[in-house]
């Protein structure tokens, strides 16, 4: 890891600690038909025809809450407010139901967070893969998932050289959050050697922290398991949102319906510009 950028790094967690003291597809399908049965499914019936996800065990905070929202009828009326063609779909903005044409959304919610639950590399992002959406690490670092939003993930085909390459960025991703950990782990520290002026102690606790990140990085060092490369060399999947989102289910029936989705246009902040809605949702028995 370059010193010049985690520098960079700590300069920036430094300012925000001072701020915040004064904010398929068949195929897939197919796959997942072995664990079909184990899994809680829902209907998501949408004005483009009707999908249906599993809801993982491993997860549980997340399968009970969408549970909930399902019975509640929270989805009913929902627009997919976010549409990303090769990335992903999104809804579950409770403000969109009423949304006139120029309104953002993004911001809807049942007023609550749900705890991260990764159940990583087990579950990934590959293509089909339902995951909750959240506010950025800035001002969510323990990555809580919103209350009620998520994607569908659609993604592209890597090759082998791309994913090395991503492999490489991921791991490098992957010590920038052991160093900001560590940092705000020693933000009383920080800030008492700001206050003093002491420069000499500050760029010795950097060399401190950039040791540990280091060794900690060299104990759990990141790469693709065969599972992953595997399905991100065919069915495709976005693979740098791994361990960074809570996947917490995948589709089991209806990805044609999720692709008809990623294809509609969309105008401003990728916002489908004729509505696209979850009519009804619905538990399976």
């Amino acid at each position: 890891m370059k010193r010049n950028l985690l520098f960079s790094i700590m300069m920036v967690a430094m300012a925000l600690i001072s701020c915040s003291a004064s904010s398929a597809d068949t195929d897939a399908a197919t796959k997942s038909k072995a664990k079909d049965n184990k899994m809680t499914r829902v209907e998501l019936q949408t004005s483009l025809g009707k999908i249906v996800v599993g809801l993982y065990n491993e997860t549980p905070q997340h399968r009970d809450n969408f549970i909930k929202l399902v019975k509640e009828g929270y989805y009913d009326g929902v627009l997919f407010h976010r549409v990303i063609k090769d990335f992903m779909i999104q809804t579950g903005d409770g403000n969109s139901k009423t949304a006139g044409p120029e309104t953002a959304l993004g911001d809807g919610d049942p007023g609550y967070t749900i705890e991260a639950e990764f159940v990583y590399p087990k579950y990934f992002h590959k293509r089909g893969a339902l995951a909750a959406a959240r506010t950025g690490d800035q001002v969510n670092p323990e990555r809580r998932s919103s209350g009620s939003q998520f994607y569908i993930v659609t993604g592209k085909i890597y090759s082998s050289d791309d994913l090395q390459m991503m492999t490489k960025r991921m791991a490098d991703m992957a010590k920038q959050d052991i160093f900001r950990r560590l940092v705000m782990e020693n933000n009383d520290r920080i800030k008492e050697l700001q206050q003093a002026g002491n420069n000499e102690a500050m760029l010795a606790l950097q060399n401190e922290l950039i040791q540990r990140t280091e060794e900690e990085a060299a104990k759990t060092p990141f790469k693709l398991t065969d599972e992953q490369l595997d399905a991100y060399t065919s069915i495709g999947g976005t693979p740098h949102l791994d361990g960074q989102y809570t996947v917490f289910g995948e589709v089991l029936e209806g990805m044609d319906v999720v692709d008809k989705i990623q294809e509609v246009p969309t105008g401003r902040m990728d916002r489908p510009i004729d509505d696209v809605k979850i009519i009804k949702a619905k538990v399976l028995k």
